[in-house]
């Protein structure tokens, strides 16, 4: 396998990209917010919701074609690996969660492999992983792809993923052994967007420039000592008493939030950060102001690459 098509729908989101194996180079890429939710939704609203799987596929093919006149060549029979969104309960096909623990090296996830005769290229798809009271959808695919740069002894690691909803990854021996997720950036759009905060903050701008750093680590350490319903107000007082800027408190607030999540973690216990570069920044300062070891940081979209081809490789696809 030279070549194949990575494929990651998100819940508001769906990207398409032709990957070479050999390097992991995206050689095309087509992304829209064309997502699972929005794509659920258009399918209940069709003329003929029977097979939905149909539906779905439908939107792959359009896409996969758009892809190929980007580089002018055929896609047919290149594999499309798909993780995210997709196998869930509103996704092209409802798949059951790999229960904890599970192989970081992706061999004992739940995959689908589907041959329709109405799809050129053969569809796998991931599924997501669960505990007794948590569950993953898409991550799962990008641990599995930062696997080889994680230690192989029998020390506990923690894996952080920054996002919307951020993950804390438990590794021991190679397998995941627990999780949790956080509500930490849905939080911070909800406060910022739609409550009464939202008349005091602005985009803070470049996280570099001393002053919002500064505030950024004000608020991680005020996050440790006090309540975060009651700070949070503080984003509004700051504003009204003209103690901050609307763009320092884009940082402030940011600050309290990533401080809460972070509050109870061990400090002795290796983190390794798997995100983007704007994630990793706030992480990895919030982690410095607290006393945490950051071992390595990782690149989340290299990582769900490899991940896919490692899954691929491990089914022999």
């Amino acid at each position: 396998m030279d070549k194949f098509l990575s494929c990651d729908w998100g819940t508001s989101s769906f990207r398409l990209r032709l990957i070479r194996a050999k390097d992991l180079k995206i050689m095309a890429e087509i992304k829209n917010d064309q997502g699972i939710f929005e794509t659920f939704k258009s399918w209940q609203q069709s003329e003929n919701p029977a097979d939905r799987t149909l539906f779905y596929t439908a939107i792959i093919k359009d896409q996969l074609k758009l892809l190929g006149q980007k580089l002018d060549i055929s896609l047919t029979e290149i594999p499309i690996i798909l993780s995210g969104m997709a196998s869930s309960s509103i996704g092209l096909v409802e798949l059951p969660y790999k229960e904890l623990p599970f192989t970081i090296d992706g061999s004992d996830l739940e995959v689908n492999f589907s041959n329709h005769e109405e799809n050129a290229n053969p569809l796998i798809i991931i599924s997501g992983v669960r505990t007794e009271n948590d569950i993953i959808r898409g991550e799962e695919t990008k641990i599995v792809g930062c696997a080889p740069f994680l230690p192989r002894g029998e020390e506990e690691q923690l894996l952080i993923l920054p996002g919307t909803h951020p993950k804390h990854i438990v590794i021991k021996n190679r397998r995941v052994t627990d999780f949790k997720t956080f509500m930490t950036g849905e939080f911070f759009d909800l406060l910022s967007t739609k409550s009464i905060l939202s008349g005091s903050i602005v985009d803070g701008g470049d996280f570099n420039d001393p002053e919002n750093r500064k505030i950024f680590i004000k608020a991680i350490k005020v996050s440790q000592t006090t309540n975060l319903l009651h700070t949070s107000f503080m984003v509004r007082t700051n504003q009204v008493l003209l103690n901050m800027s609307k763009q320092q408190n884009f940082y402030y607030l940011s600050g309290l939030l990533i401080g809460a999540e972070l509050k109870e973690l061990k400090t002795q216990t290796p983190v390794y950060l798997l995100g983007g570069s704007s994630h990793t920044s706030l992480y990895t300062l919030a982690c410095e102001v607290l006393g945490i070891n950051i071992a390595k940081s990782l690149d989340a979209d290299q990582s769900l690459i490899r991940g896919q081809q490692i899954i691929l490789s491990t089914f022999k696809l």
